[in-house]
Protein backbone atom coordinates (compact mmCIF):
# COMPACT_ATOMS: atom_id res chain seq x y z
CA UNK A 1 0.00 0.00 0.00
CA UNK A 2 2.55 2.43 0.85
CA UNK A 3 4.58 1.98 -1.68
CA UNK A 4 1.28 2.52 -4.24
CA UNK A 5 0.93 5.53 -2.70
CA UNK A 6 5.08 6.63 -3.02
CA UNK A 7 4.99 5.88 -6.63
CA UNK A 8 2.05 8.24 -6.89
CA UNK A 9 3.51 10.72 -5.10
CA UNK A 10 7.01 10.51 -7.66
CA UNK A 11 5.03 10.28 -10.42
CA UNK A 12 2.98 13.31 -9.76
CA UNK A 13 6.41 15.18 -9.26
CA UNK A 14 7.94 14.00 -12.56
CA UNK A 15 4.49 15.12 -14.40
CA UNK A 16 4.16 11.50 -15.75
CA UNK A 17 0.44 11.55 -16.62
CA UNK A 18 0.06 7.84 -17.69
CA UNK A 19 1.73 6.85 -14.79
CA UNK A 20 -0.32 8.60 -12.40
CA UNK A 21 -3.24 7.06 -13.89
CA UNK A 22 -2.25 3.58 -13.46
CA UNK A 23 -0.94 3.86 -10.21
CA UNK A 24 -4.11 5.15 -8.67
CA UNK A 25 -6.28 2.43 -10.67
CA UNK A 26 -4.13 -0.04 -9.13
CA UNK A 27 -4.19 1.58 -5.77
CA UNK A 28 -7.71 1.89 -5.68
CA UNK A 29 -8.11 -2.04 -7.11
CA UNK A 30 -5.81 -2.46 -3.93
CA UNK A 31 -8.98 -0.91 -1.87
CA UNK A 32 -6.64 1.88 -0.74
CA UNK A 33 -9.57 4.87 0.24
CA UNK A 34 -9.24 7.36 -1.58
CA UNK A 35 -9.06 9.96 0.52
CA UNK A 36 -5.70 8.28 1.22
CA UNK A 37 -4.59 8.31 -2.49
CA UNK A 38 -5.85 12.01 -2.99
CA UNK A 39 -4.17 13.31 0.54
CA UNK A 40 -1.31 11.44 0.84
CA UNK A 41 -0.39 10.76 -2.92
CA UNK A 42 -1.60 13.61 -4.91
CA UNK A 43 -1.66 16.66 -2.62
CA UNK A 44 1.38 15.70 -0.76
CA UNK A 45 2.71 15.76 -4.19
CA UNK A 46 1.38 18.95 -5.23
CA UNK A 47 3.21 20.63 -2.38
CA UNK A 48 6.55 19.78 -2.83
CA UNK A 49 6.14 21.12 -6.11
CA UNK A 50 4.83 24.64 -4.97
CA UNK A 51 7.89 24.35 -2.43
CA UNK A 52 10.13 23.54 -5.67
CA UNK A 53 9.02 26.49 -7.66
CA UNK A 54 8.94 28.42 -4.20
CA UNK A 55 12.94 27.93 -3.91
CA UNK A 56 13.37 28.33 -7.74
CA UNK A 57 14.24 24.84 -8.22
CA UNK A 58 10.84 24.26 -10.17
CA UNK A 59 9.54 26.80 -12.88
CA UNK A 60 6.50 27.05 -14.58
CA UNK A 61 6.38 24.22 -17.27
CA UNK A 62 7.12 21.87 -14.48
CA UNK A 63 4.57 22.99 -12.06
CA UNK A 64 2.13 22.58 -15.47
CA UNK A 65 3.11 19.20 -16.23
CA UNK A 66 2.82 17.99 -12.67
CA UNK A 67 -0.49 19.76 -12.63
CA UNK A 68 -1.57 18.38 -15.31
CA UNK A 69 -0.37 14.52 -13.94
CA UNK A 70 -2.04 15.14 -10.84
CA UNK A 71 -5.52 15.95 -12.46
CA UNK A 72 -5.74 12.72 -14.76
CA UNK A 73 -5.38 10.85 -11.17
CA UNK A 74 -8.01 13.33 -9.68
CA UNK A 75 -10.99 12.62 -12.74
CA UNK A 76 -10.09 8.56 -11.60
CA UNK A 77 -10.59 9.36 -7.79
CA UNK A 78 -13.58 11.93 -8.14
CA UNK A 79 -16.58 9.19 -8.54
CA UNK A 80 -14.64 7.32 -5.06
CA UNK A 81 -14.41 10.92 -3.49
CA UNK A 82 -17.90 11.56 -3.86
CA UNK A 83 -18.74 8.10 -2.26
CA UNK A 84 -16.39 8.53 0.57
CA UNK A 85 -18.09 12.11 1.42
CA UNK A 86 -14.59 13.45 1.55
CA UNK A 87 -14.67 17.24 3.23
CA UNK A 88 -13.22 19.91 0.60
CA UNK A 89 -11.52 22.45 1.12
CA UNK A 90 -13.67 24.95 -0.61
CA UNK A 91 -15.02 25.85 -3.66
CA UNK A 92 -14.16 28.51 -6.50
CA UNK A 93 -15.03 30.50 -9.23
CA UNK A 94 -12.22 31.17 -10.94
CA UNK A 95 -11.65 33.01 -14.64
CA UNK A 96 -9.91 35.66 -16.51
CA UNK A 97 -11.72 38.65 -16.24
CA UNK A 98 -13.37 39.94 -19.76
CA UNK A 99 -11.58 41.15 -22.67
CA UNK A 100 -8.90 39.32 -21.86
CA UNK A 101 -8.05 35.93 -23.40
CA UNK A 102 -4.17 34.75 -21.25
CA UNK A 103 -5.29 31.60 -19.51
CA UNK A 104 -2.18 30.13 -18.60
CA UNK A 105 -1.42 31.37 -15.35
CA UNK A 106 -5.48 30.72 -14.25
CA UNK A 107 -5.31 27.04 -15.56
CA UNK A 108 -2.01 26.54 -13.53
CA UNK A 109 -3.77 28.24 -10.62
CA UNK A 110 -6.95 26.31 -10.83
CA UNK A 111 -4.83 23.21 -11.04
CA UNK A 112 -2.72 24.06 -8.00
CA UNK A 113 -5.99 24.64 -6.42
CA UNK A 114 -7.64 21.44 -6.89
CA UNK A 115 -4.57 19.22 -6.27
CA UNK A 116 -4.63 21.19 -2.80
CA UNK A 117 -8.62 20.02 -2.80
CA UNK A 118 -10.61 22.82 -3.39
CA UNK A 119 -13.61 22.31 -5.70
CA UNK A 120 -12.53 24.67 -8.87
CA UNK A 121 -15.44 25.80 -10.81
CA UNK A 122 -13.30 27.17 -14.04
CA UNK A 123 -15.16 29.98 -16.38
CA UNK A 124 -12.26 30.34 -18.74
CA UNK A 125 -11.13 33.70 -20.59
CA UNK A 126 -12.91 36.64 -21.04
CA UNK A 127 -15.09 36.28 -18.30
CA UNK A 128 -17.86 38.94 -17.80
CA UNK A 129 -18.32 40.25 -14.55
CA UNK A 130 -22.28 39.09 -14.41
CA UNK A 131 -21.04 35.41 -14.95
CA UNK A 132 -18.63 35.35 -12.07
CA UNK A 133 -21.78 36.45 -10.56
CA UNK A 134 -24.01 33.65 -11.68
CA UNK A 135 -21.82 31.42 -11.44
CA UNK A 136 -20.74 32.19 -7.43
CA UNK A 137 -24.38 31.80 -7.02
CA UNK A 138 -25.13 28.93 -8.64
CA UNK A 139 -22.34 26.87 -7.46
CA UNK A 140 -22.37 28.21 -3.99
CA UNK A 141 -19.07 29.22 -4.40
CA UNK A 142 -16.89 30.89 -0.95
CA UNK A 143 -13.90 32.06 -3.21
CA UNK A 144 -13.75 34.31 -6.41
CA UNK A 145 -10.70 34.04 -7.51
CA UNK A 146 -9.82 36.50 -11.07
CA UNK A 147 -6.89 37.09 -13.20
CA UNK A 148 -5.96 39.76 -15.76
CA UNK A 149 -2.66 39.79 -17.82
CA UNK A 150 -2.85 42.96 -19.27
CA UNK A 151 -3.11 46.39 -17.30
CA UNK A 152 -6.27 47.30 -19.33
CA UNK A 153 -8.46 44.36 -18.39
CA UNK A 154 -7.38 44.92 -14.74
CA UNK A 155 -10.35 47.51 -14.39
CA UNK A 156 -12.57 43.94 -15.23
CA UNK A 157 -12.22 43.02 -11.66
CA UNK A 158 -13.38 46.20 -9.59
CA UNK A 159 -16.03 45.74 -12.18
CA UNK A 160 -16.66 42.32 -10.99
CA UNK A 161 -16.45 43.03 -7.09
CA UNK A 162 -18.90 45.99 -7.83
CA UNK A 163 -21.31 43.71 -9.39
CA UNK A 164 -21.13 40.80 -6.87
CA UNK A 165 -21.77 44.03 -4.62
CA UNK A 166 -25.27 44.89 -6.85
CA UNK A 167 -26.54 41.41 -6.33
CA UNK A 168 -26.52 41.52 -2.84
CA UNK A 169 -23.55 38.50 -2.64
CA UNK A 170 -20.21 40.42 -1.86
CA UNK A 171 -20.11 39.48 1.98
CA UNK A 172 -20.63 35.74 0.98
CA UNK A 173 -17.85 35.82 -1.18
CA UNK A 174 -13.80 36.01 -0.40
CA UNK A 175 -12.38 37.74 -3.62
CA UNK A 176 -8.71 36.80 -5.05
CA UNK A 177 -7.02 38.41 -7.61
CA UNK A 178 -3.74 37.72 -9.00
CA UNK A 179 -1.97 38.35 -12.70
CA UNK A 180 1.50 39.61 -14.20
CA UNK A 181 0.36 43.30 -14.09
CA UNK A 182 -1.67 43.01 -10.34
CA UNK A 183 0.17 44.05 -7.08
CA UNK A 184 -0.70 43.67 -3.66
CA UNK A 185 -1.40 48.07 -3.74
CA UNK A 186 -4.36 47.29 -6.60
CA UNK A 187 -5.97 43.84 -4.78
CA UNK A 188 -6.65 46.46 -1.90
CA UNK A 189 -7.56 49.51 -3.76
CA UNK A 190 -10.44 47.71 -5.49
CA UNK A 191 -11.86 46.19 -2.08
CA UNK A 192 -10.41 42.40 -3.08
CA UNK A 193 -9.76 40.35 -0.13
CA UNK A 194 -6.61 38.28 -1.24
CA UNK A 195 -3.53 38.64 -4.03
CA UNK A 196 -1.37 36.50 -4.80
CA UNK A 197 1.82 36.69 -7.00
CA UNK A 198 2.15 33.44 -8.37
CA UNK A 199 0.25 29.80 -8.50
CA UNK A 200 1.63 28.48 -5.86
CA UNK A 201 1.46 31.03 -3.20
CA UNK A 202 -2.45 31.42 -4.17
CA UNK A 203 -3.27 27.93 -2.64
CA UNK A 204 -2.39 29.28 0.59
CA UNK A 205 -3.46 32.62 0.26
CA UNK A 206 -7.43 30.52 -0.64
CA UNK A 207 -6.82 28.45 2.13
CA UNK A 208 -5.82 31.68 4.35
CA UNK A 209 -9.17 33.37 3.56
CA UNK A 210 -11.13 30.17 4.59
CA UNK A 211 -9.29 29.77 7.75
Amino acid sequence: MEALIKEIYSHVMEGQSEAVKQKVQAALDAGIPAPTILNEGMIAAMAEVGRLFEEGEYFVPEMLIAARAMQGGLALLKPHLVDSDVKIAGKVVIGTVKGDLHDIGKNLVAMMLEGAGFEVVDLGADVAPDKFVNAAREHQAQIVAMSALLTTTMPGMKATIEALNTAGMRDQVKIMVGGAPVTQDYATLIGADGYSSDASRAVAAAKALLA
